[in-house]
């Protein structure tokens, strides 16, 4: 993850820093992109690891490809034919 240092902030940017602060803010450029921008909090190290993970979780192109893929799917399996098919049927 980059950290960059902000000495100046635009209007426009710090209104989303401002709505990022007590919950997360997902930005949605109209080529698709969608980023996450969220506050982090210091002193809370489980509001950091969290941040953390789903700042890597989203960098994950692999992970983000095969969840694209799967929500596109047509195809489901009824949970009542899952377990006859797993031999499950009681």
């Amino acid at each position: 993850m980059k950290t960059v240092d902000l000495t100046r902030v635009v209007d426009a940017v710090e209104e989303l820093l401002d709505l990022a602060t007590d919950d997360g803010v997902l930005l949605r450029l109209p080529n698709g992109k969608v980023f996450l921008l969220r506050s982090v909090v210091e002193d809370d190290e489980e509001h950091d690891d969290f941040a953390d993970e789903i700042a890597r979780t989203r960098q994950n192109s692999a992970l983000m490809a095969l969840l694209e893929a799967r929500s596109q799917e047509q195809a489901r399996i009824p949970a009542e034919e899952a377990r006859r098919r797993l031999g499950l049927d009681t």
